[in-house]
């Protein structure tokens, strides 16, 4: 990680996303006619598209913009914001194309895989061109306060979800990061999470997997 600021949260989200998508890619490998082993209809998809909107457009409104202006003389570093805004906009087509075939009954099946491997190679490329160039970038460019403020902007976005995105997140982290994450929230709201959003998120068979 980056010298002094704490990409913790940062390094949770993307390490929940890999996990996601991964393990799409790999449901969908063969899908042959078991609609088990497709995306559709799976609570799954639809919290990982709602966690991965979430986080994407928070970099969008808080951190590329306030860069943009930061690098304006810095011409090669503010590449790699246009790069990290170019990314993001190719991986929401790639999240409806993957929508439309699991709604074509004809020939979606057959799509699927190739499209979720489509995903999971540009969404990791993406997530790891942000942590090689764009976080040393963020800690150099932006002030404290807007790197806060970033941080308020993401919570804010996913408050409502937060009962579901907030297990799901630290979902397979190793122990490190659930302190860290946990560390965050207020006690009262970590009492709620161990008491109630764990065990919920828990209960869910988000990929249709249990017999």
């Amino acid at each position: 990680m980056s010298g002094n600021v704490d990409f913790t949260l940062m390094y949770a989200m993307h390490n929940a996303l890999r996990r996601d998508v991964a393990h799409i890619a790999r449901i969908t490998a063969g899908t042959g006619d078991d609609p088990r082993r497709i995306l559709g209809n799976t609570a799954g998809w639809e919290l990982f598209k709602r966690a991965l909107h979430i986080h994407h457009t928070a970099e969008d409104e808080a951190l590329w913009p306030q860069m943009t202006v930061a690098l304006a003389d810095r011409p090669d570093d503010l590449a790699v914001v246009e790069a990290m805004e170019a990314e993001h906009a190719g991986i929401d087509p790639l999240l409806e194309a993957i929508d439309l075939a699991l709604a074509d009954r004809d020939r979606g099946p057959q799509r699927v895989g190739d499209l979720t491997d489509a995903l999971a190679g540009t969404l990791g490329r993406h997530l790891t061109h942000e942590e090689t160039d764009t976080l040393p970038l963020i800690e150099t460019s932006l002030t404290a306060e807007q790197i806060q403020n970033f941080g308020t902007v993401h919570a804010a976005k996913g408050g409502p979800d937060g009962p579901r995105i907030t297990p799901w997140m630290l979902d397979g982290q190793d122990d490190r990061i659930v302190a860290a994450t946990l560390a965050v929230l207020p006690p009262p709201l970590r009492t709620v999470y161990e008491n109630q959003w764990q065990p919920a998120y828990a209960s869910v068979d988000w990929w249709n997997s249990r017999v």
